[in-house]
């Protein structure tokens, strides 16, 4: 029988990409897939890009403020939002609803509920947000991406899925010679979140420039992201051994080609750095609703695979003296034990986290 499940996904790219690559895996075993996405959101020009079917809502966040009039705009919001997923629910029939964690979940977690419909959560960190907290009260099935210290009742470990490409080889060396980069030299990623690095951003330049100054056979990746790309690019100057890039759609072939990364702690580029066991230094967004950033850093960090530095004032100096001292131990010897502490982490791969949901859901 052919299976049909709803799925709302979106807000970040860590809430989003998941659900993506679940919803790419349950296309490719012959069931009907639909998406539920915020009005406006940029998931649903990925979405029509790859020619998965999908259906807006007009909602936003829960307000975090003493604004009385946010809150009124949330409930017309909110009121909005539900009429316009039973619609959905009503036409598409699905079998099975599926929240990918953030806002956009909640109107489609309850609504079927209310409808007799099985429903399933994902939620990618360790700390649980507060949409899927409430949406855990009406849900047959919540599947965690990390392991959490939270009572979640009906819960499973099962990975954060991400996108197939992460299964392939990598030529590292044409990768950096097609970027204009020596394969020869060490390689350092760098790059942001979705949600905002700008205070990463800002140290990492002035960490990198000192770098290059002192190491010849050292060189960069920079992912600017398309807001800040030519302010960084003016930031580096003509610094040779740095490549600066507004976005990548190649990630996969970067983080398999580098030797270290600096990056943020979404739960996402967690699960990709934990395929690719790849030695790193995580900076969490300190916007992150919860702290949950920090959360899942520490997840990598209790078994040494990862460093972690909190942004603040130090954090220049800070970022500056890990690289260093982790870029420049006598026979790689730090690069290697951060690599194979990996081993030690015990977590589902992400890899075959598609197909586990997938499978669990089928069988609600």
């Amino acid at each position: 029988m052919n299976k049909r499940f709803l799925i709302a996904a979106g807000g970040t790219g860590g809430h989003f990409y998941p659900g993506f690559s679940l919803g790419k895996m349950l296309n490719a075993q012959g069931c009907s897939v639909l998406f539920i996405v915020r009005k406006g959101d940029i998931a649903s020009r990925v979405l029509a890009d790859n020619k998965i079917k999908f259906e807006e809502i007009d909602f936003c966040p829960f307000p975090r403020s003493i604004n009385p009039w946010k809150y009124v705009v949330f409930v017309n919001k909110l009121f909005k939002a539900l009429r316009q997923t039973s619609a959905i629910i009503k036409q598409f029939k699905p079998d099975v609803a599926v929240g990918m964690g953030g806002y956009i979940s909640f109107p489609l977690i309850f609504t079927a509920h209310l409808k007799g419909i099985k429903t399933a959560l994902h939620d990618s960190n360790t700390k649980i947000g507060l949409a899927n907290k409430v949406c855990s009260y009406f849900t047959d099935l919540v599947m965690l991406g990390l392991p959490t210290n939270e009572k979640i009742r009906r819960s499973v470990l099962v990975g954060t899925p991400i996108r197939q490409e992460f299964a392939g080889e990598c030529n590292h060396k044409k990768v950096l010679k097609d970027l204009g980069l020596n394969p020869a030299f060490k390689t350092v990623l760098l790059f942001g979140g979705s949600q905002g690095a700008r205070g990463l951003n800002s140290a990492l330049i002035e960490s990198v420039k000192r770098l290059v100054a002192e190491n010849e056979n050292l060189q960069f990746i920079h992912i600017s992201g398309e807001r800040w790309y030519q302010t960084i690019v003016n930031a580096y100057g003509k610094i040779n051994r740095v490549l600066v890039l507004p976005y990548s759609n190649e990630i996969y072939d970067l983080l398999k080609a580098c030797d270290l990364t600096v990056c943020r702690s979404g739960a996402g580029t967690l699960a990709e750095l934990i395929c690719c066991r790849k030695p790193a230094i995580l900076v969490p967004f300190p916007s992150a609703a919860g702290n949950h950033q920090f959360y899942n850093a520490k997840v990598l960090q209790s078994v040494c695979c990862v460093a972690l530095v909190q942004e603040g004032e130090t954090l220049q100096g800070e970022l500056y003296g890990l690289m260093d001292h982790i870029l420049n131990a006598p026979n790689n010897a730090v690069l290697h034990t951060m690599q194979e502490n990996y081993t030690k982490l015990n977590l589902p791969d992400p890899l075959t986290a598609s197909e586990r949901i997938a499978d669990l859901l089928k069988h609600l």
